[in-house]
């Protein structure tokens, strides 16, 4: 448990001081397990297979100004349309780092 704090910690620290590459690497890591397990059923590779017109390519997310972490956390979060609310399922943290991998698979055109 020691260590697991001092690992945070440290990644923390890292992010504060703006050495962000570890804390992000965590981070995307993290969202990739969350998008898997959560939003991978619809938004298999950025698609969505209930609207297609509303993925996660950065195209659709420009047009419908969801192009942020912060638009992208809130749409989690609370949800929109047929997309349900994980605000009540997800931690803040999981919600920040599951919008944060979306949005660099976005820039890397789902790749």
């Amino acid at each position: 448990m020691k260590k697991i704090c001092s690992v945070i910690f440290i990644c923390l620290t890292c992010f504060t001081l703006n050495f962000s590459t570890p804390a992000l690497a965590i981070a995307s890591a993290d969202g990739a397990q969350i998008f898997a397990k959560n939003c991978a059923a619809c938004h298999a590779n950025g698609g969505n297979i209930i609207r297609r017109g509303k993925n996660l390519k950065k195209r659709a997310l420009q047009r419908h100004k969801t192009d942020s972490i912060e638009a992208i956390s809130t749409l989690v979060k609370e949800g929109k349309y047929a997309m349900p609310a994980y605000g009540d399922r997800l931690s803040e943290a999981q919600i920040e780092a599951v919008a944060a991998y979306v949005l660099e698979q976005a820039e890397n055109d789902w790749r």
